[in-house]
């Protein structure tokens, strides 16, 4: 379904650029602390056009999906919905200035917004393990190869390459695991166009969407 941003109300908008800002899932009460609260019917709402995906029971939890991360590259360049307060104009003239600098920097959301670190920092004298029989130690050892720096996105089909030894079950179930850890972020490329058939292949399915970045912070 292709929605615009003038089909959605200003706490519908606010809801996905929190979820966008966050670039993870996002419990509800986490979500009503860093944005509106959403409510059951903008959530059926957001779900029904399928911007977001919500699961899980208390509490629910939400993630944008592909359609949800293009709508947000939309919203960085529009102006502020109808009766929006002045602290809400001061947003979106914050967003068309980023939207300025996306362009110019040839840039997409996920490569800006990304997950806060939450792991703890690790120091800096301690020896990197070695890559052994665990498959999650051998992916990040394999990422922290590919990656410009920590957090920075690598494809997962780069890092599948990396690790020709292991079987794909194997690597899908640590990818899933590693997904659960705090510091590691697995998100859709936003610009399907740019996916070749490979990329789409080397995806993993996590919450009936396909994921084809990893960052992981440490």
């Amino acid at each position: 379904m292709n929605v615009v941003p003038d089909e959605l109300t200003g706490s519908e908008q606010a809801v996905l650029l929190v979820l966008m800002a966050e670039s993870r899932p996002v419990p509800n009460p986490e979500l009503e602390r860093l944005g509106p609260k959403l409510d059951k019917p903008r959530r059926d709402r957001l779900n029904r056009l399928g911007l977001i995906e919500s699961t899980g029971t208390r509490p629910v939890v939400h993630e944008l999906t592909d359609a949800g991360w293009a709508l947000c590259r939309k919203l960085l360049g529009t102006d502020a919905p109808p009766r929006s307060t002045g602290q809400g104009k001061t947003l979106y003239t914050l967003l068309r200035a980023l939207h300025r600098y996306f362009e110019h920097a040839d840039l997409v959301p996920a490569d800006v917004f990304l997950p806060a670190d939450v792991s703890t920092p690790a120091d800096a004298s301690a020896p990197v393990p070695e890559p052994d029989g665990n498959p999650e130690i051998q992916l990040r050892s394999a990422y922290a190869g590919l990656a410009a720096r920590p957090g920075g996105w690598v494809s997962l089909l780069r890092l599948r390459q990396a690790v020709p030894e292991l079987p794909r079950p194997t690597v899908d179930a640590a990818l899933i695991s590693l997904y659960r850890q705090p510091g590691v972020s697995l998100i859709p490329e936003e610009n399907q166009k740019v996916l070749t058939p490979a990329d789409r292949d080397a995806a993993v399915e996590i919450g009936n969407q396909d994921k084809h970045l990893i960052a992981i912070e440490s």
